[in-house]
């Protein structure tokens, strides 16, 4: 490990301003998620199933809208593409608690669309003004300034939630956000090589070290060549839409799924424990514990020498996550969700560097769209069915159910890789 390499890093003005941008950008959704569940359970006095669902929504349209939102970036620049978000951001969330359950349904799919795209551009930025094995290092000090405000965001929320009102609470997370893509509208980092004011700042990475990249992240040749869509009007139809699409790529996208499906879970599940014993108030000491957790992982993994494979970074989280059923009071739940949490931001770490390692920058605000929709496929499909389980069972259910399903998506991600270390000896015999 070397630790020296985040003091080289943070001396770069520019990755320090952006990494402070992407805090105060993110700042606002962060407490969403939970200002959102108490809102539909206890302001519309729904079940946890239901208000799985509205997350579900809202995930689902940032999903449909992230890879839009990308190649509008990477067309028309950041700024054009930034005001429909700063707009649809303002309105949609003043509206939207005022709504009567159905309606905040559609509201919420039309909100999740248009969600400001900080994730995105943040990755975006630094995958430019960052080159090499400084990468790793980059998206983990990414990583760990989001589970910072993870700490402090659902905090912010629940005390918003029960001191005062989830109406105002969501009202004011549409605001900030608003706010704070005004913020990086004006800040407008760069998004292509050819905006740095020096283009020494980057190397580019060139079509061979997207390969190079693709072998070191499953094992596969390093001359694997693209999807190629034989045959078929929709693999025509996906070649010429995504002419960047590899199958090393794929496999990114699929272990995003199940880390996004994961989190949610888990999220659900803790605020579904903490509510039914009458502790929802103590629920920022649970999300403290874990953020606190992945930073302290976040930290040690950006000080190694060489990347860990995404995959099994995802089935040690899946597996730790398991024992978050088992607690039986805050200070338990706290304390189970330590382990799980040192592996979360190593997981979007080793994830968004090899998007970034993948795509070249001309087509990479695109393809952190897609990675984005795949974290947030999987944040759709883990609260509802944590809250489906939480409803019918009970929280540990929640947690069983997600932690499961993740870790069979890491064995498949781990089977392929295998498959694909076989492969090369086997090819260079013959």
């Amino acid at each position: 490990m070397n630790f020296a390499v985040y003091r080289d890093l943070l001396s770069i003005r520019a990755v320090r301003t952006l990494l402070l941008v992407g805090m105060i950008a993110r700042f606002p959704h962060s407490a969403a998620g939970v200002l959102l569940t108490l809102h539909v359970v206890q302001t519309l006095e729904r079940g946890y199933a239901e208000a799985g669902a509205v997350a579900a929504i809202v995930t689902i349209g940032i999903a449909v809208g992230a890879p839009w939102r990308g190649r509008r970036i990477d067309t028309v620049g950041l700024r054009r593409a930034l005001i429909p978000s700063i707009v649809a951001e303002a309105l949609i969330w003043s509206i939207a608690p005022h709504l009567p359950y159905r309606w905040l349904l559609v509201a919420a799919l039309v909100g999740g669309l248009f969600t400001l795209p900080a994730f995105s551009v943040i990755r975006q930025a630094l995958g430019v003004l960052v080159d090499g094995d400084r990468r790793r290092t980059a998206f983990t000090l990414d990583a760990i300034s989001t589970e910072v405000i993870f700490m402090a965001g659902p905090a912010v929320g629940i005390v918003l939630a029960t001191q005062v009102s989830t109406i105002l609470g969501l009202t004011l997370v549409g605001l900030a956000t608003a706010s704070a893509g005004i913020f990086l509208l004006w800040f407008n980092p760069p998004t292509r090589s050819d905006q740095l004011p020096d283009a020494a700042l980057l190397s580019a990475a060139a079509p061979a070290d997207v390969m190079e990249a693709a072998a070191d992240l499953i094992g596969l040749p390093t001359d694997l060549p693209p999807l190629r869509p034989r045959g078929s009007l929709l693999r025509r139809g996906v070649r010429r839409a995504l002419p960047w699409l590899t199958v090393p790529l794929v496999m990114v996208m699929v272990i995003a799924v199940g880390a996004g499906l994961v989190l949610s879970g888990s999220e659900v599940g803790m605020v579904a424990a903490l509510e039914l014993s009458g502790a929802e108030g103590r629920l920022g000491i649970v999300f403290a514990a874990w953020c606190a957790a992945s930073v302290v992982g976040g930290l040690i993994y950006g000080a190694l020498h060489r990347p860990v494979p995404p995959a099994l970074l995802l089935l040690g989280m899946a597996l730790l996550s398991l024992p978050l059923g088992l607690a039986g009071s805050t200070l338990s739940l706290a304390l189970l969700s330590i382990p799980a949490g040192l592996l979360v931001a190593p997981v979007l770490s080793a994830a968004s560097e090899k998007v970034a390692d993948l795509v070249a920058e001309d087509r990479r605000g695109e393809a952190m769209g897609w990675y984005g929709s795949a974290l947030t496929s999987g944040v759709a499909l883990g609260a509802p069915v944590a809250g489906v389980l939480i409803d019918a069972v009970d929280p540990w259910a929640g947690f069983t159910a997600v932690a499961a399903v993740a870790a069979a998506i890491a064995l498949i991600g781990l089977v392929v890789r295998d498959r694909g270390q076989r492969a090369v000896p086997a090819r260079s015999s013959a």
